[in-house]
């Protein structure tokens, strides 16, 4: 009766093995179709930001609207932005 639970055991690892290592193959990702792709941003300049700069102060003091600042610095949190921390002042991006 172990011998038999033992053959089993071991067939069915293999077994899962097997499985796993065919889905893991057949779900490899050759393109990111059906995903959004990620933006493009091209940054010329930096500004460290200083005590009392936000989002808004600083698009302001670089002539630029609050929206293009925001375009060139996609993952800005304006809600917690810090003293020293790098924000893009010119720049372009792409959707």
């Amino acid at each position: 009766m172990a011998r038999n639970t033992s053959m089993f055991v071991t067939i069915a690892t293999i077994l899962s093995l097997f499985l796993i290592l065919t889905a893991l193959a057949e779900s490899r990702v050759t393109q990111l179709d059906g995903f959004p792709k990620a933006n493009s941003v091209t940054c010329n300049a930096v500004y460290g930001v200083e005590v009392g700069d936000d989002c808004t102060t600083i698009s302001q003091a670089f002539q630029m609207s609050l929206g293009s600042f925001l375009g060139i610095n996609p993952n800005i949190n304006c809600e917690s932005i810090f003293v020293g921390q790098w924000v893009c002042v010119d720049g372009s991006s792409a959707n």
